[in-house]
């Protein structure tokens, strides 16, 4: 991640404290005024096994607010799996250097590590085929680099926002939505003037289910773009019955008849790893699939942060053991 990322994503509410909880304030408040600030060893815990994201913006924000000569940190890195109970970051300094972030590094952990277990889970359920995250149309725009930099992590081959595309320095995929094929009044008619208008390094992807039959929609763009044409896409929606394996194979099995073996058939939607694994297993021939809520909605991955040494005594709240969790997977990053 070079500088410009970084700085994107340390933003100042971060830095001076309003995305932390009250009470982180007032602990500060109290230990600052009866004169404590110990040297810690604070340790970080995933509570679910999965793909561990989110540790760049960690080791990020420590870097930024841990002088250097009062500072020791290990983690794991970015799209490591994770276990239950394993600990995947480990901060050695005065509390009060970095207790006031103990609400954000947990949120990122947990947000961004959701995003790319669930990201994962449809890149393994394709078993090989690309797997592009539409989940910026189902989150916040304020989290929108987050989420893509998340499903990139988990095994996504593309993002399709703009900023997902800076963050992770990949080209953003997408095409044509459903309000340009409405307003042009036709799938060709919008299809041509995609051709004409668009750069022609953008492989041409014609979205075929707005008006007509697909697999009708489908041929008539092949005939028309005949040459240049990489793709279709269907989103059918559920009121017509959704995406089937059915459907791509008679898409499939129409194009072949007309020798247009070269178009590839895209999925879209709200698809979770089990429908895609229904394409997988019939042997449907889809060239991509392109997953929005079900990444969005993450995999409720979370994480836990306790104090395990003061001042290099063992301790612990009840319940907890004390003292540093041996690992032999952390490396020490800063």
């Amino acid at each position: 991640m070079n500088e410009t990322n970084k700085e994107s994503f340390l933003e100042r509410s971060l830095l001076v404290g309003e995305n932390s909880e009250i009470y982180l304030h007032r602990a500060l408040t109290v230990l600052r005024n009866e004169g404590l600030n110990p040297y810690v060893t604070y340790e970080i815990q995933a509570k679910d096994d999965g793909i561990l994201c989110g540790v760049n913006q960690i080791i990020d924000i420590l870097e930024h607010v841990l002088p250097e000569s009062d500072r020791e940190v290990w983690s794991l890195s970015d799209s490591n799996e994770i276990s239950n109970k394993e600990v995947v970051v480990r901060i050695k300094s005065k509390y009060a250097n970095f207790g006031l972030y103990e609400t954000s590094m947990l949120g990122i952990l947990s947000s961004c590590s959701g995003w790319a277990t669930s990201a994962n889970q449809c890149t393994v359920a394709a078993e090989g085929i690309p797997v592009v995250s539409f989940a910026a149309r189902a989150v916040h725009p304020s989290v929108t680099a987050h989420v893509d930099y998340s499903a990139i992590t988990g095994g996504c081959s593309a993002i399709s926002s703009i900023i997902g595309g800076k963050i992770t320095q990949t080209i953003p995929s997408g095409t044509m939505p459903h309000s340009l094929v409405l307003i042009m009044g036709d799938t060709t008619r919008a299809a041509l003037a995609f051709d004409r208008h668009i750069e022609k390094n953008v492989p041409r992807v014609v979205l075929v289910d707005t008006f007509k039959d697909e697999a009708e929609e489908a041929l008539e763009v092949s005939r028309r773009l005949k040459g240049t044409l990489r793709g279709i896409r269907i989103e059918t929606p559920i009121e017509r019955g959704g995406i089937t394996p059915h459907l791509v194979d008679e898409i499939r099995m129409k194009l072949d008849y007309e020798n247009f073996e070269e178009i590839d058939i895209y999925v879209s939607g709200d698809l979770q790893p089990d429908d895609i694994r229904s394409f997988v297993k019939n042997g449907s021939k889809v060239g991509g699939f392109a997953i929005d809520n079900y990444i969005a909605r993450g995999s409720g991955i979370t994480f836990s942060g306790d104090i395990k040494e003061i001042d290099g005594k063992s301790i612990s709240r009840r319940g907890r053991k004390p003292g540093i969790t041996p690992s032999s997977r952390l490396n020490r990053v800063l």
